[in-house]
C-alpha cells in the first residue's frame, strides 16, 4: 500500500486520537512528537511491506520460470499470497 506523507500523518493523528479517547494509552510526550513517532512507524512498516511484496513477486517469477509450461495452470494471485505469507513468517512481519 502506498500512501502519501499527508495521508500517513492523518492516519497517525487518527490513531493517536482514537487511542487517547478510549484511554488505551497515556502519552509521555507532547502530542506532536507522539504523532510524528506514530507516522514514522507507519512509514517504516509500509516500506517493509513494499519490500516484502517486491521480494515475493521476484521469487514467484523465478519459480514460474523454472516450471516452464506447467506454470500456465498455476493461479498467480494465490501463489503470490502463499509466497508472501511464507516470507512474512520467516522475517517475523505481521501482515
Amino acid at each position: 500500500m502506498r500512501l502519501k506523507e499527508e495521508q500517513i500523518r492523518q492516519l497517525a493523528e487518527k490513531v493517536y486520537c482514537d487511542l487517547s479517547a478510549d484511554n488505551l494509552v497515556t502519552p509521555r510526550g507532547e502530542r506532536k512528537a507522539v504523532v510524528e513517532g506514530i507516522a514514522r512507524t507507519l512509514s517504516h512498516n509500509f516500506a517493509v511491506e513494499q519490500k516484502l511484496e517486491r521480494d515475493a513477486e521476484k521469487l514467484l517469477d523465478e519459480t514460474l520460470d523454472g516450471l516452464g509450461r506447467g506454470a500456465a495452470e498455476i493461479d498467480r494471485r494465490r501463489m503470490l499470497k502463499m509466497i508472501k505469507d511464507k516470507l512474512a513468517k520467516e522475517r517475523n512481519i505481521v501482515l
